[in-house]
């Protein structure tokens, strides 16, 4: 069974905001979570972000539609590689076909030459 969007969108609101408020804190690329009532003071050695949980959300969809997204590409490059990879086989295909042609051409003209070579000692003897 498949949850339509809007179905999907309302639950993640409500596990979202179902438990209490709480800040995700991005501090020398460590992240910690604390409670909106616990403040943070910005320190002179590093930054210090303060990101809600609705960003956060934000971000985890961005990230996961950057990811299908990616994963669409691919998918793209791949189909593409494989058009290439049967073109080139055509082409390779036609390429040795006509060295073949050219082959037996050189072929019938050799035993035409060797004929006529034979018949003119015969003639001379």
């Amino acid at each position: 069974m498949r949850m339509s969007k809007k179905n999907w969108f309302g639950s993640v609101r409500k596990k979202l905001f179902r438990s209490s408020p709480t800040i995700t804190v991005l501090h020398n690329n460590t992240i910690t979570t604390r409670t909106s009532s616990a403040r943070q003071s910005i320190n002179n050695n590093g930054r210090t972000y303060f990101i809600s949980k609705e960003d956060m959300a934000a971000l985890t969809i961005q990230s996961h539609f950057r990811g299908h997204l990616a994963r669409r590409a691919f998918k793209a490059l791949k189909s593409l590689v494989r058009l290439q990879a049967v073109v080139r086989g055509a082409c390779v295909r036609r390429q040795a076909r006509i060295a073949l042609h050219c082959m037996h051409a050189l072929a019938r003209l050799q035993v035409t030459v060797r004929a006529r070579q034979l018949l003119s000692k015969c003639n001379d003897c």
